[in-house]
């Protein structure tokens, strides 16, 4: 089925932040204003977690064989986007705000349902398993998360967002929800916004 896309904003790869401002200050972030987020703050998080840095299709997160299976998803007012890294773009997955149900996924936890933006991370086991064995993969798909989720996290810092990893929730009801095919697994929740 063929979705529409989006084109987001060329990543900037020279903001003038430094990584050592950013580090400092990153914080776990679960209040957030009612401002959106626009579409360059969005497509920057993306790259950071996971954009295309080379013409070989490298990544910004390591990835074990370079493989990447990992799948991002944004969740907003206006629906449910899928990230392509490779076009820097955004597919429309569904309509309308799933924020509140996702919110509940997650055992109603209130950043999810208030934050503008929530960043859905998913991992495809069987990309990483033909070439490592199932259990060695779920480890090298987990931590590639960390390694997404901790980009995402000090872009959002550098660009003065918040946000928070969230790892609580139903896997069955965010699947549901977003729609996600059999073999995606949520990993990650992040919730993004400007700080309340």
């Amino acid at each position: 089925m063929k979705h529409a896309t989006t084109p987001l904003p060329a990543p900037i790869v020279d903001s003038g932040v430094s990584l050592e401002k950013a580090l400092t200050e990153r914080r776990s972030q679960r209040t957030f204003s009612s401002e959106p987020l626009t579409t360059t703050e969005v497509g920057q998080v993306l790259w950071a977690a996971q954009g295309v840095t080379d013409p070989s299709g490298k990544r910004t997160a390591p990835s074990a064989g370079a493989i990447g299976p990992l799948e991002l998803f944004v969740v907003s007012a206006d629906g449910v986007f899928h990230y392509l890294p490779d076009d820097h773009a955004l597919e429309e997955r569904g309509g309308g705000d799933r924020r509140n149900a996702l919110s509940a996924a997650a055992a109603d936890q209130d950043q999810v349902a208030t934050a503008p933006v929530v960043l859905v991370v998913t991992g495809i086991l069987a990309r990483t398993a033909w070439k490592f064995g199932g259990d060695r993969a779920w480890r090298y798909v987990n931590l590639e998360a960390g390694h997404a989720a901790q980009n995402a996290l000090l872009m959002a810092a550098a660009l003065g967002l918040g946000g928070v990893p969230i790892g609580a929730f139903d896997d069955n009801a965010v699947m549901d929800l977003l729609g996600l095919p059999a073999d995606h697994r949520p990993l990650y929740l992040i919730p993004l916004g400007h700080p309340g």
